[in-house]
């Protein structure tokens, strides 16, 4: 199994630029890449006889002409542009077979980061060792044992992180508890209602820090272009940027962790997320609360830990259907948060009654995985063997 660690760095001065250096390096390499494959292909078509471009020969062919064209780039290691290159060609591979969009050109300020292999450097404790710069500090040591795949430097705001990627036979997480299996209905005004009636709202970073957030952005659309104030005013917006995230990320990993540590059977809706923020008006709030995030981490966490994801079909009414009986009713507005069975009278709560009916997918797709009968459309959902964000090391304090 594949998982990635991100820790922080701790550069000094040095280390900080040298680490700018890389990156700009890495995204000149992408970019110089990007623009001959797109030249190399055009004259491909117009002449059949000559090679289509590929990764390989790309990188072959900027290893002939840096040292003559481009020799600032030995300065760094030679990793940071021949990853780049094969990033490309990934990216170029997802493209073609239609899982992504077509590459894009990377951008200062927003595409700092190079790769390296794992014969690149090393790590001991709470350091990591680069090429042609030596030993960077790391806020903390490597939590994963196994062999290291790779390691990825990026910047966000003004800082550095390091995402060691480790290959693990296994880990030494505990299993599930035996508190059996849970419905998990997502909400904008309450981020996750269990089928328990336990109710999780979610951190609302955005919501809380916008104010503050219109008024460095203000203040950074009247800095001169090309002044230190303007430099100063990006970074302060910047650092606001990546403190709304880590707000989001460290909140939906406290409760993913919760949630996949107490039960073995999680069932959860397939919600289209892309359409939602279709809808201008719940937009901003539907973002802040990142479902698709919290969705994926429960996917990895419940493997981690022994457990099984089921996710109810997209078109599964939880929300209109009686948890009692069964009934279901034809419209069932936004507005309406309660409301009462036609068939048995049940009183509902809307997230409530959505998060059991859940709950009754995940219990029917255990039955049915263990050779009985069961209804309900769901399918479980397995982890592909990929590299995960880091988990939040406190402990989780909901309920």
């Amino acid at each position: 199994m594949f998982v990635a660690h991100r820790i922080r760095l701790d550069p000094n001065n040095v280390q900080a630029t040298y680490l700018s250096r890389a990156a700009g390096v890495a995204r000149f390499a992408y970019n110089w890449a990007l623009a001959e494959w797109g030249k190399q292909y055009a004259a491909c078509k117009a002449d059949p006889s000559l090679p289509k471009p590929s990764e390989a020969a790309l990188r072959r062919q900027l290893n002939t002409i840096k040292r003559e064209q481009f020799p600032w780039m030995l300065g760094v290691t030679k990793n940071a542009p021949q990853m780049a290159i094969m990033q490309l060609g990934r990216a170029f591979d997802n493209f073609f077979n239609k899982r992504a969009r077509y590459p894009s050109f990377r951008r200062k300020g927003r595409n700092d980061r190079f790769a390296l292999s794992n014969d690149q450097f090393r790590v001991e404790d709470e350091r990591i060792r680069i090429p042609k710069l030596g030993w960077i500090r790391m806020r903390e040591a490597l939590r994963f044992t196994g062999r290291i795949v790779s390691a990825s430097i990026s910047r966000m705001a003004d800082y550095w992180y390091a995402s060691i990627t480790v290959d693990t036979l296994e880990l030494s997480l505990p299993r599930a508890e035996n508190q059996g299996e849970v419905g998990v209905d997502l909400g904008v005004s309450t981020l996750a209602t269990l089928s328990t009636g336990e109710k999780f709202e979610g951190p609302k970073a955005l919501r809380t820090l916008l104010p503050r957030l219109r008024r460095l952005s203000r203040g950074l659309a009247r800095k001169v272009k090309g002044s230190r104030n303007r430099v100063k005013a990006k970074k302060k917006l910047a650092r606001l940027h990546a403190c709304i995230g880590n707000i989001r990320r460290d909140s939906l990993h406290r409760l993913s962790t919760n949630i996949a540590r107490r039960f073995h059977t999680i069932g959860i809706e397939d919600l289209n997320v892309q359409g939602m923020l279709a809808n201008g008006r719940l937009a901003r709030a539907l973002a802040d609360m990142s479902f698709y995030e919290l969705r994926r981490q429960l996917e990895y966490k419940t493997a981690w830990r022994g457990g099984r994801l089921v996710v109810a079909d997209r078109w599964y009414p939880s929300s209109k259907l009686c948890s009692s009986c069964g009934y279901r009713l034809e419209t069932l507005g936004l507005a309406i948060r309660r409301w009462s069975c036609p068939g048995c009278g049940t009183a509902h709560e809307r997230d409530v009654n959505a998060a059991l009916n859940l709950k009754h997918i995940a219990v029917s797709s255990t039955v049915t995985a263990c050779g009985g009968e069961g209804a309900g459309s769901a399918r479980e959902r397995g982890t592909k063997p990929v590299p995960v964000k880091q988990e939040s090391s406190r402990e989780a304090n909901y309920g």
